[in-house]
């Protein structure tokens, strides 16, 4: 717990070491053996950091690096593309019992690079219908939903379809909370047939996945009269 207040209390960071220290007063280049101790030992000294805390230099060293090792790496982001719709209804089961195509079930948490749970982030979703079709007259395998207490969220659907403008099977994503900057990106499947099985050597063949991090694994639930593919996407926003 000592460690958590400490890190949360501790308002500089090494970019304004870096931004407001000369290389000279450090005695030459920027030493990046330095320990955080060592650090903060030195930019107290020179007047860039000063502490209104009541801990050791050691303490502060040590909290940081905690505070650190928590961070979490933003999502990456994807294009908008042309088919999002303002004004999706809040309605977390898009699909119907004559829907074809395999049903499909997402869920995930919304978190902060701190690793915070963000509770009420909007996460907005759309996608295509089995056939590789956009509803872009209503807003069938469209929603908008919020995210609960403890920042997760999920919905059920079908598995979206491929279609000519795109090598892959996605689903958009655009999530907002306060004080965080908006995220624009898709969510693929590790199933996928382009990526023949081995989705880390071939992802790269829609030139519009920006990561493998964004290709996440199936799993095939149920029994074989009713089955559904499961998918875990967890949201990681990058703060404002």
């Amino acid at each position: 717990m000592v460690c958590r207040d400490l890190a949360a209390q501790i308002v500089v960071t090494e970019i304004f070491f870096r931004s407001t220290i000369s290389p000279q007063k450090w005695g030459g280049k920027m030493n990046a053996k330095l320990s955080r101790r060592d650090l903060l030992e030195r930019c107290a000294a020179f007047g860039a950091v000063s502490f209104l805390i009541p801990a050791s230099l050691t303490e502060v060293a040590s909290a940081w690096d905690a505070s650190d090792a928590k961070r979490l790496t933003p999502t990456p982001s994807c294009e908008l593309g042309p088919f999002y719709k303002r004004l999706a209804p809040h309605e977390a089961h898009m699909r119907n019992d004559h829907d074809a195509g395999m049903p499909l079930w997402v869920g995930g948490k919304v978190y902060s690079e701190s690793g915070e749970a963000l509770p009420e982030a909007k996460v907005e979703i759309w996608h295509t219908d089995h056939f590789g079709h956009y509803d872009n007259s209503g807003y069938r395998f469209r929603a908008a939903l919020v995210s609960d207490a403890k920042g997760a969220y999920a919905f059920d659907s079908v598995m979206p379809g491929h279609y000519p403008q795109r090598v892959c099977q996605h689903v958009h994503y655009l999530v907002t909370a306060p004080g965080h900057k908006p995220l624009t990106t898709q969510m693929y499947f590790g199933t996928d047939p382009v990526f023949e099985g081995d989705p880390a050597k071939n992802y790269t063949r829609d030139p519009l996945v920006t990561s493998i991090e964004l290709v996440r694994p199936v799993m095939i639930k149920g029994d074989p009269k009713a089955m559904m593919a499961a998918v875990n996407f967890d949201v990681v926003l990058e703060r404002a």
